[in-house]
């Protein structure tokens, strides 16, 4: 017993000879750390598994964990780098104490490590575990979020130049912004890229890759916090993790897209429980579909903006187009559409019918669009007084499904035949009638506005055409039509490249609009008050001695018909040209016309207008159709007035450049007994004539006259050329 004792005396006094030895000696000299410093040097510490350090003064407090997973690692995309290459701001093992760190970063005007809350994956530091943290962080002088949209990627870009020893941190966006440019490395920066974006695996082009670390800079998620300036709303590792971001093709990559909800759900944590139970979160998570849509489809992975300012709104609007294209297709359709395509976000977008996050499938009771729904979906916010008839509009119509949309089926081919037939009856007359007055010409055979010796027959006596209130009306007509032209098609052809600049000359939609209705309004003023004078001239100044169908009267009769029949004729040389009366065939067809055209741009006009009055008593789908028509017949009006009627009053070889009688009101009497010997034989048999013969205009009213033919001739051409340009693009783009 007493030899047991004394072993154990022993064996304690070498103990405590050896504690007080090792209390009393020195500790060995920090480890310099530099580029050439091997990862196992890092790992002798980071790779034991629960490696962590206390956040708070004592170890009772919440742990900060630094194990890294050697294995995850060297399996990721930087899995081939050196943990210096990143964390180049170490200088010493041990680590230098947070103090030494936070005044290196305070020089750098950059928030230090150890200040830094405990953020990362996990989101916001609201759970108890607390990630490493160790990507960049901006510039804490930059403006708060929601300020400098637009501007702040050049300051953040200039914070983030400062190297990662400087600032104490890790600087992703400075390494993404000078990627190496060997093959190798090459393709792992490209893969990377692609799967921090949750794309497929084909790799992007180089500058594609580059251009993501600048679509950050200039994004929501670069902005300073507000409830901590110093820390912007998201960092890299806060969506890509730390070191365990894995190569697109590798199978761990999956995980990115199936997990990036939870991702982003860890900060946006109604957005996350609304997606969920939404129909693109129902495909992702309970079948495991990856081409469901998640957050980055929407906000793109990169160039994420709020979604309260205007180009959020309208690249979202066009990102679902990604996945429903027929239906992103219809909705360009619309008026709704239409604006958004301008880059205006004030009209109703995909978000504010179907919901931003909690998108339900129509069919489905709770969802906003569902029949039962619609009502209240759309009088919430915008058509606050909207009727049962006003949410029967098809949104989505089109003009390809019969079965669906019978009546917008049959407009749409209706408006088609109808174009196809007027243009191309009108057009052959015109290029049949340029070919025989231009063979003519060349003859000498007819050409009566000049005299013997190739002047102007101005000083010749001129007789009287129109008085100068018609004058005057023609003029308001013509400068309502090109304006409505102008502010309708810029709106109607939204695709088109010159669209969104003539609106934003114009002043924006809202504005389009309030000038569109003054010109219709004008144009109905004219029109109507025109048929009053009309009325008030047959009916009352003339009462029965009118004849309706004589040769005052712009009826069509049977000589039109005769007169037609003998154009073509004196078109291929078949017979003379016919002598005409006060009015042409083409003449009253350009003033039937816009009978016609006033029906059904008027009507259909009225009833956009004031949609929620007409759909008291009016079914929905009679919106799609107006909405068919009233561009259709503006396209036909158009072009017909702008080809057509252009040809047969300026541009046939005969009157080119230009006829001045509707501003002048008066013509030759040589041309006038050419263009209409019935109407002159008439009058100088009734002794009429010397009635209507007026001097010749003067010399400063014919050329300002010929100056705002012109003009208006070269406006309408301009028009012309841009609802052509829109047409086309609009078939084929």
């Amino acid at each position: 017993m007493g030899g047991v004792c004394l072993r154990g005396a022993a064996a304690l006094a070498v103990l405590l000879c050896l504690g007080v030895a090792a209390a009393t000696e020195r500790p060995s000299a920090p480890k310099a750390v530099d580029a050439a410093t091997p990862d196992s040097a890092c790992l002798e510490c980071h790779g034991i598994k629960g490696f962590a350090a206390p956040v708070g003064e004592t170890g009772d407090t919440a742990k900060r964990s630094l194990h890294v997973d050697a294995t995850l690692l060297r399996q990721s995309v930087h899995g081939k780098e050196k943990c210096v290459s990143c964390h180049s701001y170490i200088d010493r093992i041990p680590h230098k104490r947070a103090a030494s760190l936070q005044e290196g970063a305070a020089a750098a005007n950059a928030p230090a490590i150890s200040s830094l809350p405990p953020r990362g994956r996990t989101g916001g530091g609201e759970s108890n575990k607390v990630e490493e943290v160790f990507f960049d962080r901006p510039h804490p002088s930059l403006p708060p979020q929601g300020e400098g949209a637009g501007t702040g990627g050049t300051e953040l870009k200039a914070a983030v130049s400062l190297s990662a020893r400087e600032t104490g941190r890790v600087d992703c966006v400075g390494c993404h912004e000078k990627l190496p440019q060997k093959a190798g490395e090459l393709e792992t920066q490209e893969a990377m890229a692609q799967t921090m974006a949750g794309l497929p695996a084909a790799p992007p082009p180089l500058p594609k890759v580059r251009s993501e670390a600048g679509h950050y800079l200039d994004s929501i998620h670069a902005r300073p916090n507000k409830q901590d300036p110093a820390h912007p709303n998201a960092a890299c590792g806060d969506c890509h993790g730390t070191h365990d971001v894995f190569p697109m093709a590798a199978r761990e990559a999956e995980t990115y897209r199936l997990s990036s909800p939870q991702t982003c759900g860890a900060c946006h944590e109604k957005a996350l429980k609304d997606y969920t139970n939404s129909a693109h979160g129902a495909k992702l998570k309970r079948e495991g579909k990856l081409d469901s849509a998640v957050c980055s489809d929407c906000h793109s992975a990169h160039k994420v903006a709020a979604v309260k300012e205007d180009p959020a709104k309208l690249a979202l609007t066009e990102n679902c187009g990604g996945c429903h294209e027929k239906e992103l297709k219809s909705y360009r359709d619309t008026y709704h559409g239409q604006v958004t395509r301008l880059g205006y976000a004030h009209t109703a977008k995909c978000a504010d019918c179907h919901g931003p996050h909690n998108i339900l499938p129509s069919k489905n009771p709770a969802a906003p669009t569902h029949p039962d729904n619609r009502l209240k979906t759309c009088s919430a916010e915008c058509h606050k007084t909207a009727t049962a008839g006003f949410v029967s509009f098809q949104p989505h119509g089109n003009t390809h499904d019969f079965e669906r949309f019978p009546a917008m089926w049959i407009a749409s081919k209706f408006m088609i035949g109808l174009l196809v037939a007027v243009f191309l009856a009108f057009w052959t007359h015109s290029a049949l009638w340029f070919r025989r007055e231009w063979l003519d010409r060349k003859s000498g055979a007819v050409h009566v506005r000049l005299d013997a010796g190739g002047e102007p027959l101005a000083r010749q006596p001129h007789i009287r055409r129109f008085t100068w209130p018609w004058r005057l009306a023609h003029l308001v007509l013509a400068l309502a039509v090109m304006t409505l032209v102008l502010t309708g098609t810029s709106v109607l052809y939204a695709d088109s490249f010159w669209a969104p600049t003539v609106m934003r000359l114009l002043g924006g939609p809202k504005v389009a609009a309030v000038i569109h209705r003054i010109a219709a309004s004008t144009f109905g003023l004219i029109f109507f008050g025109h048929i009053a004078v009309i009325l008030h001239k047959v009916l009352v100044k003339e009462k029965g001695r009118f004849a309706w169908f004589g040769p005052d009267s712009l009826l069509p009769r049977w000589k039109d018909w005769d007169d037609l029949a003998g154009m073509v004729r004196w078109f291929f040389g078949k017979g003379p040209r016919p002598v005409f009366d006060r009015w042409t065939y083409w003449e009253k067809f350009d003033y039937w016309a816009p009978f016609w055209g006033m029906f059904i741009i008027g009507c259909s006009g009225l009833m956009l207008w004031f949609p929620v009055f007409f759909a008291r008593f009016l079914p929905g789908w009679m919106f799609n159709v107006a909405t068919i028509v009233h561009g259709e017949e503006a396209f036909l009006a158009a072009v017909f007035l702008f080809t057509v009627h252009f040809f047969n009053s300026h541009f046939r070889p005969e009157k080119f450049p230009v006829d001045a009688i509707m501003f002048t009101g008066s013509q030759t009497l040589e041309e006038f007994r050419h263009e209409r010997p019935v109407e002159y034989q008439r009058l100088v048999e009734q002794g009429r004539l010397e009635n209507y013969l007026v001097g010749a205009p003067s010399a400063k009213m014919a050329r300002y006259s010929r100056i705002l033919g012109l003009a208006l001739i070269a406006i309408g051409l301009v028009l012309l050329v841009l609802v052509l340009e829109g047409f086309v693009q609009s078939l084929f783009g």
